[in-house]
C-alpha cells in the first residue's frame, strides 16, 4: 500500500507570555521573551492508504495539534510533514464562521476548497440533508448548539469526498442517532480505502472503528501499533491516571515535560 501521511521529527513550538508587552518585545527586539512550550516534539510515524488511526492521550498531549498540522490548518515549527491527497478536518465549529448562516458556511467552505459555484449548488442539498439541520440551515451558526455545529461540519467534510479524513472529537457531541449515521459513513470511507485519523476520549469508539493507535503523551509518542497491542496499555495507564489526585496529575505532567526536553527523538514505524 502507498503511504499517504509521513511525519518525520515533527515539532510544534509555542511561546507562552506572562503579559502582552513580552509578546510585542519578542516580535520587535532581537532578545527572546516568553517561555518555549512544545505542543509536539520529535514525533515520527507513517500512515498507509486505508489506515484508520486513533489518536489517544490525556488532555494537553498534542492530539488536536497533530490533527490540525496534518489538515494543513497550522504549520509545523520543524520536521517534515508529507500529506498525499485532499484532507478534511471535522471538529466542533472547525472552519465555521459564526456570523454566517449554515448555508453561507457551506458555500464559503466549498469555495475555499476550490469548488465552482455550479458544483456547490449540486452538493448543497446533499450536505443539508446529511446535516439534518432543516430550517436551521438559514440561521446564523452562532445560534447553533455544539451538536448542530458538529453535524454541519461533518456533513460538509464527508460530502466533499476527501482522501484523508481527520475527526477530532466531532462525534462526542450531539445525538446518538447522528453519531451512528456518521459511523456508517466512516465505514463506507474505510471500504473505499480512505486514510482516517480519529481523535476521541472514548476508547469504546476507538476500539469499534480504528485499526491502529498513536498514543501521545505531552507532545511525544508513547506508543504506535495495533489496537490490540496499544489500547490495553493505554487503558491501564488511564485507569491509574484517573486515580491520581490533582497534585499528582500536575507532578506527572511536569515530569513528562522535563523528559520531553531531554529525551532522544521518539520515532516509530
Amino acid at each position: 500500500m502507498s503511504k499517504t501521511v509521513i511525519i518525520k521529527d515533527l515539532t510544534k513550538k509555542y511561546k507562552l507570555y506572562n503579559k502582552q508587552t513580552e509578546r510585542i518585545l519578542d516580535m520587535i527586539t532581537p532578545k527572546s521573551f516568553g517561555e518555549d512550550f512544545y505542543g509536539l516534539r520529535n514525533v515520527s510515524f507513517e500512515a498507509e492508504q486505508g489506515d484508520i488511526i486513533g489518536l489517544v492521550g490525556v488532555n494537553g498531549s498534542g492530539k488536536s495539534t497533530l490533527a490540525n498540522i496534518i489538515a494543513g490548518i497550522i504549520p509545523e515549527t520543524s520536521g517534515e510533514v508529507t500529506v498525499k491527497g485532499k484532507t478534511a478536518l471535522i471538529a466542533v465549529a472547525a472552519g465555521l464562521n459564526n456570523q454566517l448562516s449554515g448555508r453561507e458556511n457551506i458555500e464559503l467552505k466549498c469555495l475555499m476548497l476550490g469548488f465552482s459555484k455550479k458544483k456547490i449548488k449540486e452538493l448543497e442539498p446533499e450536505i443539508i440533508e446529511f446535516s439534518e439541520l432543516g430550517k436551521f440551515i438559514d440561521q446564523p451558526v452562532k445560534s447553533y448548539s455544539s451538536g448542530m455545529k458538529s453535524r454541519l461540519g461533518f456533513a460538509i467534510s464527508v460530502t466533499i469526498d476527501p482522501d484523508i479524513l481527520i475527526i477530532d472529537e466531532a462525534l462526542s457531541v450531539g445525538d446518538k442517532a447522528f453519531a451512528e449515521k456518521s459511523f456508517e459513513k466512516m465505514v463506507e470511507f474505510k471500504k473505499r480505502g480512505k486514510t482516517m485519523f480519529f481523535v476521541s476520549h472514548s476508547t469504546n469508539q476507538v476500539k469499534k472503528f480504528c485499526e491502529k493507535i498513536l498514543w501521545l503523551e505531552y507532545g511525544q509518542v508513547r506508543a504506535f501499533g495495533s489496537v490490540k497491542e496499544v489500547i490495553p496499555q493505554f487503558e491501564k495507564f488511564f485507569q491509574d491516571y484517573k486515580a491520581m489526585s490533582k497534585n499528582e496529575k500536575k507532578q506527572f505532567r511536569e515530569e513528562a515535560l522535563k523528559r520531553q526536553s531531554g529525551e532522544e527523538p521518539a520515532s516509530v514505524k
